[in-house]
């Protein structure tokens, strides 16, 4: 069985940063593509960044480039994204998701089989 906890949110005022964490654990965290996605309440859960499961890859939303930083330790079965210069339009609950994908990281939501619960991120204007 596959879970994933996500840590790391919180309020910040915009243009602020903050460091979302997701820790997997069950199976050989080098054998899955990551993503983490963003929902707003009565949205559509909405791609953020994804990246193979060997690192090589790695995919953004145009909104985020040159902002956010999707990394991952294979060793410590951990996913990060860095956000910088968040925007209130940013706020929402940030999942990371995983499939098992060594070399592709897809983007849409359906792609995925195993999501985290989720960590709040308001971002104050």
């Amino acid at each position: 069985q596959v879970q994933l906890v996500e840590s790391g949110g919180g309020s910040v005022q915009a243009g602020g940063s903050l460091r979302l964490s997701c820790v997997v654990s069950g199976r050989t965290f080098s054998n899955f593509a990551m993503g983490w996605f963003r929902q707003a309440p009565g949205k559509e859960r909405e791609f953020v960044a994804a990246i193979s499961g060997i690192g090589g890859s790695r995919h953004y939303a145009d909104s985020v480039k040159g902002r956010f930083t999707i990394s991952r330790d294979n060793a410590k079965n951990t996913l990060w994204l860095q956000m910088n210069n968040l925007k209130p339009e940013e706020h929402g609950v940030y999942f990371c998701a995983a499939r098992f994908s060594s070399t592709y990281a897809g983007r849409s939501p359906g792609w995925y089989d195993y999501w985290g619960q989720g960590t709040q991120v308001t971002v104050s204007s």
